[in-house]
């Protein structure tokens, strides 16, 4: 086909997949994109005459076509249509073909890439709102460092191990707490990430099997996955893992560690209890199995007593603690570290430098004179104020305007909240329709390991004002009920005709 002229396919869609629509549609284009059988400057149907043909929703075409779009696969052009865009055709002659280079089986699904447009509200980004940074402060912060006598040295190569004042204040504080065993190290790293991308470089070899939270942060999922890594996910329940099915999973998998996040798990906002704790610890203890315990999230709680990390509670020394500055501070920073066994973190140290030889020196500098000043506990107190006014207007929401039967978990702290929207809705095919009204959100597809629930999704708080939550689940609300509604008008027997 030239270019210019209109696509003509008839893909195979199955409605009994728990692969959402869109998501199938989006695959069969894609593919034919990057296998070169449709050349860039090819155009596609239009969503309505596309639908049409397919027997489809016309936003469930829109959704196919924004998440390609998403992807660079194709661009639309007001009063013309959407065109191919890519693959790049291959360089003549002999060069090198990059996507067949660059091709794996094991690419986990694509999220979304910096949000989905110019939505009214958007609960997708779990991160704390910019407005609330203390400007100021962080400036005053700055000053007092490049003022410093000792400036060149910390705008010098430094150790991989981290900026040693900031890593010794740490560390006194994880002795304090007691999270430092006698045997223990510590290791700054390029924030919570860093860090487990660092344990699975070195713990890791490809089709070895890593125990998981299910749903569980993106992040995690993409990073071990992209190293070959074998998943296998533990059910979330209100007080966190399912620990009587990890007790199965370690015995029969025996995987080469397992990850958790203690408290208000991204994206549920579950905090594992201290009896799933001790469980959970002993569970570990006796399949030998090493414990990555995440943290991130612990400084935000709002509300109830914090419980004593896994970390704290192990008596053998098989947990690593990770611990961040990015969600009680800046995260733009890159700042976080792990505490654990100092032969694990020599390990880490070593494929550190080889990495990128050390965490940015100014920027553990600042932050360690923003703790030390006294700024940085008078910013978590604002934070802790803000996040609980959020959170409680996102429950408060929640009740208001999301119709019977919908779910949602009740965290303490955190930044974000799991809603299961009643069967049989698919929190995917909703998305497009919420995108049109002004409203953005994660469908739990995004955070699956082995079981898809379709009609789950997550909801980010902490960077929205109050108010904006509640228009936000004022309109996700409509949207719902009217879609249940259509539901349930379809399913009605027709009138029998006299």
């Amino acid at each position: 086909m030239r270019p210019g002229h209109t696509l003509e396919f008839n893909p195979t869609l199955s409605h009994q997949s728990e692969v959402p629509l869109y998501r199938q549609l989006y695959e069969h284009i894609a593919l034919r994109i990057r296998s070169g059988e449709l050349a860039r400057g090819e155009r596609l149907p239009a969503t309505r005459e596309l639908a049409g043909l397919l027997g489809l929703n016309r936003t469930t075409v829109s959704a196919a076509y924004d998440a390609l779009e998403t992807e660079g696969l194709i661009a639309g052009q007001v009063g013309r249509g959407s065109f191919v865009t890519g693959v790049a055709e291959p360089a003549p002659g002999n060069g090198i073909d990059w996507n067949a280079m660059l091709e794996r089986g094991d690419t986990a699904p694509a999220g979304p890439a910096g949000g989905f447009g110019n939505e009214v509200v958007s609960f997708v980004m779990s991160r704390p709102s910019r407005e609330l940074f203390p400007l100021n402060d962080f400036r005053a912060s700055c000053e007092a460092v490049v003022s410093r006598p000792d400036l060149g040295s910390i705008l010098q190569l430094g150790s991989p191990s981290g900026y040693e004042p900031l890593r010794r204040h740490l560390m006194e504080d994880a002795r304090r707490q007691g999270l430092a065993r006698p045997g223990d190290d510590l290791l700054i790293t390029n924030g919570c990430q860093q860090a487990l991308d660092l344990i699975g470089r070195v713990l890791l070899r490809p089709g070895d099997t890593v125990a998981v939270e299910d749903p569980v942060y993106t992040g995690l999922k993409n990073l071990l996955t992209g190293m070959g890594a074998q998943l296998v996910g533990i059910p979330m329940g209100a007080d966190g893992m399912d620990t009587a099915h990890l007790e199965r999973v370690l015995e029969r998998e025996r995987p080469r560690f397992l990850v958790v996040t203690s408290n208000f798990q991204n994206p549920t906002g579950a905090t594992l209890s201290l009896a799933s704790r001790r469980a959970l610890l002993e569970a570990a203890r006796i399949a030998k199995v090493p414990v990555v315990e995440n943290d991130a999230y612990g400084e935000l709680r709002y509300q109830g007593e914090p419980l004593p990390a896994i970390k704290q509670l192990d008596e053998q020394g098989s947990t690593v603690l990770l611990r961040s500055f990015s969600k009680v501070s800046f995260p733009g920073l890159r700042v976080g570290w792990v505490v654990g066994p100092k032969p694990l973190l020599d390990r880490l140290r070593q494929a550190k430098e080889s990495a990128d030889l050390h965490t940015d020196q100014l920027s553990q500098a600042v932050l360690l004179e923003f703790a030390q000043s006294g700024r940085l506990e008078a910013h978590r107190a604002r934070m802790l104020q803000t996040g609980a006014e959020r959170l409680a207007a996102t429950l408060d929401s929640c009740r208001r305007y999301l119709p019977a039967g919908t779910r949602w978990t009740q965290p303490q702290g955190g930044m974000n909240l799991w809603v299961r929207l009643p069967e049989p809705l698919d929190a995917g095919e909703l998305l497009p329709r919420a995108q049109k009204e002004g409203v953005a959100y994660l469908p739990g597809r995004y955070f699956a390991v082995s079981r898809l629930d379709p009609g789950a999704l997550r909801l980010s708080f902490a960077g929205l004002e109050p108010e904006q939550i509640r228009e936000g689940l004022a309109v996700l609300g409509r949207i719902v009920t009217e879609e249940l509604e259509k539901v349930s008008r379809n399913r009605e027997p027709s009138s029998a005709l006299v």
